[in-house]
């Protein structure tokens, strides 16, 4: 025998249904400014990635071409693929921290505020429930 509910809240009591976020337009805003910095820097950084190693093994006599004394064509993609990583994460930080971090601080504080208020409404009907009336000081 079940006696859960049919669609039970998977937060706190009173809290919105995680569903009901991911659903609104806010949080949709907010997915698509993340999904379109992070999907094209991504398969750049692979691409870029895959031709260093593609040209690391097939095309060895260019890569071994001396640029300045003992360093080579291979040395520098090597180099510049720890320089792409850290200009990548210093780039995705500056993002976030204008288009997605203010949103998501924004959206937070609504729902958290809208909790609150939900969280409050039944608090209060109970407080009023358990003053005692005049009718029984009589």
């Amino acid at each position: 025998m079940d006696t859960a509910p049919e669609h039970a809240s998977s937060g706190p009591p009173g809290s919105r249904d995680y569903t009901d976020v991911q659903q609104s337009a806010e949080f949709g805003e907010l997915r698509n400014r993340y999904r379109s910095f992070v999907f094209p820097l991504t398969v750049a950084f692979i691409v870029w990635y895959l031709l260093y190693v593609l040209l690391s093994n097939y095309a060895g006599g260019f890569m071994g071409t001396k640029v300045v004394g003992h360093i080579n064509i291979a040395f520098v993609f090597g180099l510049a693929q720890f320089l792409t990583t850290f200009l990548i994460a210093w780039w995705y930080s500056r993002f976030a921290a204008v288009k997605l971090d203010p949103k998501a601080e924004a959206l937070k504080t609504r729902l958290e505020s809208e909790n609150a208020q939900r969280q409050e409404g039944p608090q209060r009907e109970t407080r009023q429930q358990d003053t005692p009336g005049k009718e029984g000081d009589a």
